[in-house]
């Protein structure tokens, strides 16, 4: 009970001074990761959190599918958003090329490693969350084009890694008499369970929610109750159909949105609001595994220099690649490829890995994922303001900015 207290008093400081610490790029996911560390340091820490992943599992999970289900909403102007071919380009060209550098940079410097492990590694790595780099897609000086493209690609990027860290897994994690194309095959079902009871669900909500408004049957805050159960409803329903929760969730997302943008305003936010308030929790809680995996020793000099290169050349070559011939300038593409923060699926992916990877692998796993967390929360946090005073631009007038919709920028996690 004195952890929620003190959790809730955090949250209540940073709400006062949030403005404030915005100046010097603190973050909240930042600000609550410190608070976590610094809490349950020590040999007499203040407070002892034995962090029990198998437990924990399906509650991070639910915490995901709250999230993914938000981002598949939040994308404006489509599934793709504003710009489609530049959406395309990263998705399909810059994240598997990013996927492959950091598979090479993991047989590099963990020789004797299985391959399809590395690609766990290289899975759990690369989703981008948008938290620790939140100001970015919100501050006016950046321009619009940049900011919902990042936004755009974010809010996909994850759900689409998704599947493939789950068949990485499914054969990293096969039995000595399976062979890799029966553990692939094995992943397929949950898949493909997952992807119809999330479209079920998207779409027969979107339908359903659209009739009952149009009739009068419903009042705006029953609204926001329905759609927060949503996510919840296409997560619980493929698990226990066999399937996977968050990709089911991602779907429904996905199938729900166009069905979003006609609901009355602040319909979502009451889902998006309840993620980001568990999400914060989840990073006070995160401070504790950091504690944990740092006494643990499993950290080495090649663990901190793949999450280095994870960061920064497997993320901003491959989109700076992917993004040449078109109107962006080298430096817009040098931008967006520099605002791929880390986080919450990042942290899930890794806990998962945790649980079900065999000893000594699964220590790595989580060493990987909580150096590159810790790194991406630092590096992108701190830096995002510097990148923001590059831009000399000056907000829109009020006037224009009323004439036309503005994508709202997700909100962080």
């Amino acid at each position: 009970m004195s952890a929620l207290v003190v959790i809730m008093l955090l949250l209540l400081a940073w709400a006062l001074v949030a403005g404030r610490l915005a100046r010097f790029s603190v973050t909240m996911p930042l600000a609550m990761l410190a608070a976590g560390v610094l809490l349950t340091a020590g040999s007499d820490p203040i407070f002892v959190f034995d962090v029990d992943f198998e437990s924990g599992e399906h509650i991070v999970e639910a915490i995901l599918a709250l999230l993914l289900f938000t981002d598949a909403t939040e994308v404006r102007g489509g599934l793709l958003g504003g710009e489609p071919r530049l959406t395309l380009r990263l998705l399909l060209i810059a994240l598997p090329l990013s996927l492959a550098l950091a598979w090479v940079a993991g047989v590099l410097l963990f020789p004797g490693a299985g391959l399809w492990f590395l690609l766990v590694l290289a899975t759990i790595v690369m989703p981008v969350d948008l938290a620790p780099a939140a100001a970015f897609v919100r501050d006016r000086r950046v321009p619009e084009r940049l900011r919902a493209l990042v936004n755009t690609e974010s809010g996909l990027n994850d759900g689409l890694v998704a599947p493939v860290f789950l068949v990485a897994l499914a054969v990293a994690t096969a039995a000595g008499g399976d062979t890799v194309a029966e553990a692939a095959l094995d992943a397929v079902p949950a898949l493909a369970l997952a992807i119809l009871i999330g479209g079920a669900v998207g779409a027969a909500a979107a339908w359903i929610l659209r009739r009952v408004l149009d009739a009068g049957w419903t009042q705006p805050s029953a609204l926001r109750i329905g759609v927060l159960a949503l996510p919840l409803l296409a997560y619980g329903s493929a698990v226990l159909a066999g399937g996977n929760g968050f990709v089911a969730a991602f779907v429904a997302g996905v199938f729900f949105e166009p069905a979003a943008r006609l609901l009355p305003a602040g319909t979502l936010h009451l889902v998006e609001d309840v993620g980001e308030l568990l999400s914060l929790a989840l990073w006070f809680v995160f401070g504790a595994v950091v504690n944990q995996t740092l006494a643990g020793g499993a950290i080495t000099w090649q663990v901190v220099l793949f999450a280095l290169v994870a960061l920064t050349v497997a993320r901003i070559a491959p989109v700076a690649v992917s993004l040449v011939g078109t109107t962006l300038s080298r430096r817009e593409r040098f931008v967006v490829g520099w605002v791929g923060p880390r986080g919450i699926a990042t942290l899930v992916f890794g806990m998962l890995a945790f649980v079900q990877l065999p000893g000594g692998d699964n220590d790595l796993a989580l060493a990987v994922t909580v150096t590159t967390i810790v790194l991406s929360v630092v590096v992108h946090g701190l830096s995002t303001g510097l990148i923001i005073r590059r831009y000399d631009v000056d907000p829109e007038p009020p006037v224009e900015r009323r004439a036309r919709r503005i994508p709202r920028p997700r909100r962080p996690r």
